[in-house]
């Protein structure tokens, strides 16, 4: 199977851990038979590493933390332009919201104390005259 996602692409994890959902990142290896790919900064994890010692060097014992693979069919592509157009409309959107709120609990204060008390002194004044 082709593998749309490359290296160096842009991608937002949609499922898996709670800490890792909608995190944005690039990927940095991508494994096609395995259908997986590493994404930077998603599903840490923490190994215990054994003191080794091959061809004469010597890996100090300790915890390493890397990234581990993440299946393909959890992440989606990122377009980097849509990504920026949507948090600038994201922004204006939520600022003209709350003055359109702020001026309509204005206007529905004035008319609820000030326009009913008014129309019923009316109408009772007219129901009266009627009756009379």
């Amino acid at each position: 199977m082709k593998m749309k996602i490359r290296k160096g692409d842009r991608v937002r994890v949609m499922r898996g851990d709670e800490a890792d959902k909608n995190k944005v990142g690039e990927v940095i290896r991508v494994l096609p038979k395995e259908n997986r790919v590493v994404v930077q900064g998603v599903n840490i994890v923490k190994k215990h590493q054994k003191q080794t010692q091959s061809g004469g060097k010597t890996i100090p014992a300790g915890i390493r933390e890397f990234e581990a693979p993440v299946d393909l069919s959890n992440v989606s592509l990122v377009d980097r332009a849509a990504e920026k157009d949507a948090k600038a409309s994201r922004g204006s959107s939520k600022a003209v919201s709350t003055e359109d709120a702020k001026a309509e609990k204005k206007t529905s204060r004035r008319k609820s104390t000030t326009a009913p008390k008014t129309e019923k002194a009316k109408t009772s004044k007219k129901s009266e005259d009627k009756g009379k």
